[in-house]
């Protein structure tokens, strides 16, 4: 059992809320995380068939029949949607701290009826893979990046040592098989594994739904869906474009990444003695490094304030963290050794923001971390708390 970063959080917000939501994706650690922190509340699974045909029969009996003096974990509740009425009448009456932990493995519409139905009740929490920095804090940290790549950052496959090779197949068989037949009406499965290979041979480019849905031979309307499927459960998300007053015509369009590189290469099928040399290790990297710099808000129960920017004429900064009036961009280049252009697009952003961003950084796959006139180079490894400052 592997020490999280929310737990602390996760322990704050219970003091405050008689209900805490955590979040993610499958395998996360959900359900570790809220049995280590509350061990004293009763545990209750929604995935079994009959305790959930229980719950939704008989909304009142269930929470009387599991009640508990120190309070109640539901894990995946979001079976039973229903229940959210009932929990609030519970809440109400017992006017208890810390009462009710819910896990869900999917924000699926669930944010918003958790907060129609708990207003002001709930605290709500998302609990991502293992960060850079949870890998280093339980002695898991890969000797390359290359082994990171290919075991990407799901808690099973360090628990129990599985092969990634034998578990990401597994994990995506049984995500397409249950999650995606119980949230939508997908006919074709085989389709749906199809369109993210595509999203992971996509990953950070801009999101382009009629070229997803013309090469996956959907709608347009159809790609629109399956992507907010993605984004719902976890596996993809959507970083948006800054628009700032830099006085150009600039790109709507978000790009597409990863949660997980280790789920992306397995969805790719490259083989791990092709890592260092494929065509897409420019994107692995780039979509490793922002993955981590969401988590490292979202483990402090903080919204990401991250971005990237691009004009029409090309120029661009991978990524842009918003700090109060202050702009700081961040260029990610897989390389191992610095070049002069790693600079380039920091450059032209720090000219045109006018002071706004008087630091820039480049994290880069090489093991230096250096201090230049031009910016702050950053070793892959050592980005575990690298926000920390600007939080």
């Amino acid at each position: 059992m592997f020490k999280r970063d929310l737990q602390v959080y996760v322990e704050k917000v219970a003091t405050f809320y008689p209900v805490v939501v955590i979040l993610g994706p499958r395998q996360s650690g959900k359900t570790t995380l809220a049995q280590l922190t509350f061990t004293k509340h009763k545990y209750v699974s929604l995935e079994d068939i009959e305790t959930r045909r229980f719950a939704q029969s008989d909304p009142r009996g269930f929470l009387d029949t599991y009640h508990n003096e120190f309070g109640i974990i539901l894990d995946e509740f979001q079976h039973v949607p229903e229940l959210l009425s009932y929990i609030q009448t519970t809440v109400d009456a017992k006017k208890k701290l810390g009462y009710f932990i819910l896990t869900g493995s999917e924000n699926f519409l669930m944010n918003q009826a958790i907060s129609q139905s708990l207003a002001g009740r709930v605290a709500i929490t998302t609990l991502l893979p293992l960060s850079l920095a949870e890998l280093k804090n339980n002695n898991l940290m890969p000797a390359t990046i290359n082994e990171l790549y290919i075991k990407g950052f799901y808690p099973p496959i360090y628990a129990r040592q599985v092969p990634p090779d034998i578990w990401y197949p597994d994990y995506i068989q049984t995500y397409i098989e249950r999650d995606i037949r119980q949230l939508a009406n997908v006919s074709d499965l085989s389709l749906f594994q199809m369109f993210m290979q595509l999203c992971a041979g996509r990953c950070g480019q801009l999101l382009n739904l009629s070229s997803l849905a013309n090469d996956c031979g959907i709608s347009d309307t159809t790609a629109r869906r399956w992507i907010t499927l993605l984004q719902a459960s976890y596996i993809i998300f959507l970083l948006p474009p800054h628009h700032n007053n830099l006085g150009k015509r600039l790109t709507k369009s978000p790009k597409l990444y990863f949660y997980d590189i280790g789920l992306m290469r397995a969805l790719l099928k490259i083989p791990a003695d092709q890592l260092p040399t494929h065509h897409l290790r420019g994107n692995f990297f780039e979509s490793f490094v922002i993955s981590d710099l969401i988590k490292q808000y979202t483990n402090q129960g903080k919204r990401p304030s991250l971005y990237f920017w691009r004009d029409h004429t090309g120029h661009e900064v991978d990524c842009v963290v918003e700090y109060g009036n202050q702009l700081i961009p961040i260029e990610i280049k897989s390389g191992q050794t610095v070049q002069s252009d790693f600079f380039k697009g920091l450059e032209y952003y720090q000219s045109l923001a006018d002071g706004e961003a008087p630091t820039g950084y480049i994290i880069y796959g090489g093991n230096e971390t250096q201090k230049r006139s031009k910016g702050n180079v950053i070793a892959w490894n050592t980005i575990d708390y690298f926000l920390s400052p600007y939080m």
